[in-house]
């Protein structure tokens, strides 16, 4: 089993200009999600996929494997489909550029179901585990929020508060969907030749696609997450814990 982590890698940003090549101690941000992407024990290959030819000089120089893909690609997925196109693999993980601080173990959860033993999954995510008290977080359209089934398949992403509160019940579990999947080959190469599908476009989340056409998406809960980088509040915050962290 071979697994490639590819890290789709535009320029243009709507709140926060060129935010991948923005200065993080020293080095560009999508450099630095590079090499935390590389401590993975598990993918066998880290490859960013970009259409800016400035991203591709500074993580060459970087020493990291680039492939240039299409400016016409509108979303994340796209450029990954294309870029396993150029190299080959079993396995993708889609890690978003603006991940500096992410946790090479957290990327291993998401991977780990496919060397496990029994039917490889059509994909894999990653949820984080919420407390019912915490209502500022589910009722948040822009935090996504999963539904499982007892197996730890997805039922459902929303933006809305999922499952509905009617009565309190100790036992009912909430989840924030953590953005990063893993798709085994032939799953990534069928979900981008699908057409956006209706829920997709109601709820403006490209993986209900997968879940409307009778994919099964693995959720794996980890209760380590860190922040992503889309405002410059957000990255003075990340220069701020990677200093921490990493001494720089």
């Amino acid at each position: 089993m071979n697994a490639v982590i590819v890290i789709p890698a535009r320029l243009s940003s709507s709140r926060l200009k060129e935010k991948m090549l923005a200065d993080l101690e020293g080095e560009p941000l999508i450099v630095r999600t590079w090499q935390q992407a590389t401590k993975s024990r598990l993918a066998s290959r880290v490859v960013v996929a970009t259409d800016s030819e400035r991203i591709f000089a500074v993580l060459r120089e970087a020493g990291a494997e680039v492939v240039m893909t299409s400016p016409d690609l509108t979303c994340g997925t796209d450029r990954i489909a294309e870029a396993a196109e150029q190299v080959g693999g079993d396995v993708f993980v889609n890690l978003q550029g603006d991940e500096p601080l992410i946790d090479p173990a957290t990327i291993d959860l998401a991977i780990a179901p496919f060397f496990g033993e029994g039917p490889l999954p059509d994909c894999t995510t990653l949820v984080f585990p919420l407390k019912p008290d915490e209502r500022q977080i589910i009722d948040d359209p822009h935090v996504v929020k999963a539904v499982l089934d007892t197996r730890g398949n997805a039922l459902y992403f929303s933006r809305s508060p999922i499952p509905y509160r009617r009565e309190t019940l100790p036992d009912t579990k909430y989840y924030r969907h953590i953005g990063l999947y893993a798709f085994r080959a032939d799953v990534l190469k069928a979900f981008v030749a699908l057409p956006p599908s209706m829920l997709e476009r109601a709820e403006s989340l490209e993986q209900l696609r997968l879940l409307e056409n009778g994919y099964r998406i693995r959720c794996i809960e980890t209760t380590t997450d860190t922040p992503g980088v889309n405002t410059e509040e957000e990255l003075e915050e990340v220069r701020r814990l990677f200093r921490e962290r990493f001494g720089a």
